[in-house]
């Protein structure tokens, strides 16, 4: 089987894994961690700047499928530390409009390159 990708020079990779892959109507986006894309670093700064870091990146791969965040039906959040969640949580509310799409937020032990946050997306074409 042939996959269907979408890349984003805005957002970056660390493994082998494409940054979206398309099956039927559905579009699924890799988790994306803080990450500036010029640079290969997490963003400086505490677990807001992480936040909106992570969903710039997310919607640049969106925006590369050819969608938006309107499109989005399903989010999943992982977070190193639950103490975060308010804080991660005013930054999402901005993201999206009513009705929210679906959302899992779980804590785990860590993340890669030591990030506090990751978020996957799944977004279905209109």
């Amino acid at each position: 089987m042939s996959r269907k990708t979408f890349s984003s020079e805005d957002a970056v990779a660390v493994g082998p894994y494409s940054h979206a892959v398309e099956a039927g109507e559905l579009v699924y986006l890799s988790g994306q961690t803080p990450i500036v894309s010029k640079t290969g670093n997490l963003v400086e700064g505490d677990i807001t700047a992480q936040t909106e870091q992570c969903f710039k990146n997310l919607i640049a791969v969106l925006t590369a499928a050819g969608l938006s965040t309107d499109q989005v039906i399903k989010v999943n959040v992982f977070l190193t530390d639950m103490v975060n969640f308010d804080a991660m949580n005013k930054v999402y509310q901005k993201q999206f409009t009513a009705p929210y799409p679906a959302r899992t937020t779980i804590g785990v032990k860590e993340l890669p390159l030591g990030a506090h946050v990751e978020i996957e997306l799944i977004a279905q074409r209109d």
